[in-house]
């Protein structure tokens, strides 16, 4: 049976229903839909409370998604609860056939899937606009997180002389540090002191570089760990939309804070870095925690996902 999970009240689950395969329309190609991650941005899409505006429903939800084209293993992305259109979650999409990166074949598709779109804003935060350089010593917050797993890795396979990551649970801790971090801080307290002094007790000397997808009081904390000069970049309020960094820091230090969103990727610099992706899924560097649901079984962990009951990045897989 053709499949699609099909979105009809902003704030709602998707449901499972039986979907007609779409044609493909001009520039467009089919992909047989092997696996589409539930992502943060598909759940803050489907509450109608983003700043893309309410969705026009019913959709198919699915920013991201990794198939198949002619037997050929291909990651694709959609404007899914961006733009009017369908996305991932389906048996088959049509997809514009100049977005699609074609992969490695001893690549995973199902890692591939789950790390997507929040690997290439790790990878691109830390190198393009961070301009991490070898020898540096970096900051990883959110590190239980798919952005800060990634983070931790591609930091250390860069050539960072020390990676200290911080994440709020004992399980983020712990995937952390199985990702390579040199020293974790735990973000149990939101007393900025506290985390500031911990931050200072596990860096070796003033870090360059915080890579930060969390903003709030870790943020704050992390940046008076900073260098002279030193940057933070931020792709994430997961910790609260504002920060307590004070202007008398940003002066004395002449701290640079620079945010990072995947949308101001050219098409070019997107394939470019899924394809880095990829080839570090295919050679075992780059791997994070997750799990796979089959479609039936999808709506429930939409669920879970959109109430945090859930850690892991979940993949629909057929």
């Amino acid at each position: 049976m053709s499949w699609a999970l099909s979105l009809h009240s902003p704030g709602a689950p998707p449901k499972l229903v039986e979907w007609a395969p779409p044609a493909a329309g001009p520039g467009e190609v089919l992909v047989e839909v092997t696996a589409a991650p539930i992502t943060p941005l598909d759940l803050l899409c489907a509450s109608g409370t983003s700043y893309f505006g309410v969705p026009a429903t019913p959709y198919v939800p699915g920013v991201q998604g990794v198939g198949t084209v002619g037997g050929r293993a291909v990651w694709f992305p959609t404007t899914a609860g961006m733009k009017p259109g369908d996305g991932s979650m389906a048996s088959v999409v049509a997809v514009p056939e100049a977005d699609i990166v074609a992969l490695p074949d001893d690549a995973d598709p199902v890692l591939v899937a789950a790390l997507g779109l929040s690997a290439v804003a790790a990878h691109m935060a830390l190198t393009w606009r961070g301009e991490l350089a070898e020898g540096e010593q970096v900051i990883v917050l959110g590190a239980g997180g798919v952005v800060g797993q990634v983070g931790v890795r591609l930091a250390r396979a860069a050539g960072a002389r020390r990676v200290v990551a911080a994440a709020r649970s004992a399980t983020g801790r712990a995937r952390a540090g199985a990702a390579g971090a040199d020293a974790v801080v735990a973000l149990d307290t939101d007393d900025v002191d506290e985390l500031a002094a911990r931050f200072a007790s596990a860096v070796d000397g003033p870090a360059d570089l915080v890579l930060d997808p969390v903003f709030g009081v870790p943020a704050a904390a992390a940046a008076r760990a900073l260098r002279t000069g030193g940057r933070l970049v931020n792709l994430g309020g997961l910790a609260g939309e504002t920060s307590p960094i004070t202007s008398s820091m940003l002066r004395g230090t002449s701290l640079r804070i620079m945010g990072y969103s995947n949308n101001e990727l050219t098409a070019g610099q997107r394939a470019e870095a899924v394809g880095m992706v990829a080839a570090r899924v295919a050679d075992g560097t780059l791997t994070v925690a997750h799990e796979t649901v089959p479609p039936a079984h999808a709506p429930g962990a939409w669920t879970r996902c959109a109430a945090g009951g859930t850690d892991l990045r979940t993949v629909v897989v057929p």
